[in-house]
């Protein structure tokens, strides 16, 4: 059956308040939504306290369904605007807006399943969006996009950290010994990843010379955690470009340049407004 014009216009409309930033209703939307996703969170919370429990128990039941079944309709009307409806329903945010509704349901069936629902608070990453963030969305783009470039780097470091650790470790095990608690080689090196991170719980201390100059070495080394991973990630920022918060109608995915004319994720052309529209024929659609 052929989607008429009509059709077609109020689905882009929808798609264009739910998924679209840059717009007046839609940052409207946007706002609402994380309103409730804050309340949601609140009566599941509060739900969690005995002594108010108690007193609200029916209150925080319906709050507790009010949103869910808002929810519910939220995550269908998704599915409907989207061409590609499993694109939605498989992406980091489609698996999460269902995971925010099924432990309500699952509650009939497995008692206190409803304690899942504070998974809800992944939703308010939509922050982003809200008030036309463009920036920081951009930049959260840019971050994501950057760690992934320099992934084979950052895995080279922490693996070469990770073998530090358990040279100093072993070292330190050696040389203290369990009479200054150092008990064992596992134990000795989860001493060593503490004092490396700086956490310093200071629940065992070497109390030998040599112990105490590979204990300052493990601390000073401690500080090229922070220096050499800033550097790998701000080489791949700077090769990084701006991205625009355009969601594509077809897969809803964003992150595309600014002056892209197709998405880059399934090929559906974008038009210059922020809407998404097809270049198949009418035959093609239904």
């Amino acid at each position: 059956m052929h989607e008429t014009l009509e059709q077609k216009t109020f689905r882009e409309k929808l798609h264009e308040i739910i998924f679209e930033a840059d717009t007046k209703y839609g940052t409207y939307f946007d706002a609402a939504l994380l309103v409730s996703i804050v309340g949601s969170i609140i009566a599941v919370s509060l739900e969690s306290v005995d002594s108010i429990n108690s007193q609200y128990h029916t209150e925080l039941v319906f709050a507790e369904w009010f949103f869910t079944i808002l929810f519910t309709v939220e995550y269908f009307t998704r599915l409907y605007i989207t061409r590609n409806s499993m694109e939605y329903a498989t992406s980091f945010f489609g698996v999460v807006d269902l995971l925010a509704i099924l432990p309500t349901y699952l509650s009939f069936f497995i008692p206190g399943a409803q304690s899942l629902l504070i998974i809800r608070a992944l939703r308010l990453l939509r922050v982003f969006r809200v008030f036309k963030l463009t920036r920081y969305v951009g930049e959260a783009s840019i971050l994501g996009t950057a760690i992934l470039e320099s992934r084979s780097r950052i895995i080279v470091f922490l693996t070469t950290i990770t073998i530090l650790s358990f040279i100093t470790g072993a070292g330190m095990y050696l040389f203290e010994g369990p009479e200054n608690g150092f008990t064992s080689i596992p134990q000795s090196v989860y001493w060593a990843i503490v004092t490396l991170t700086s956490t310093g719980y200071g629940d065992t201390v070497p109390l030998t010379p040599i112990g105490k100059v590979l204990a300052i070495f493990i601390m000073i080394m401690g500080y090229s955690l922070i220096i050499v991973p800033t550097g790998i990630i701000s080489t791949e920022l700077i090769k990084a470009g701006d991205f625009s918060t355009r969601a594509c109608m077809q897969c809803s995915k964003e992150g595309h340049d600014l002056n892209a004319k197709h998405c880059k994720h399934c090929g559906y052309e974008l038009n210059h407004s922020g809407k998404s529209v097809s270049t198949a024929s009418p035959d093609d659609q239904s």
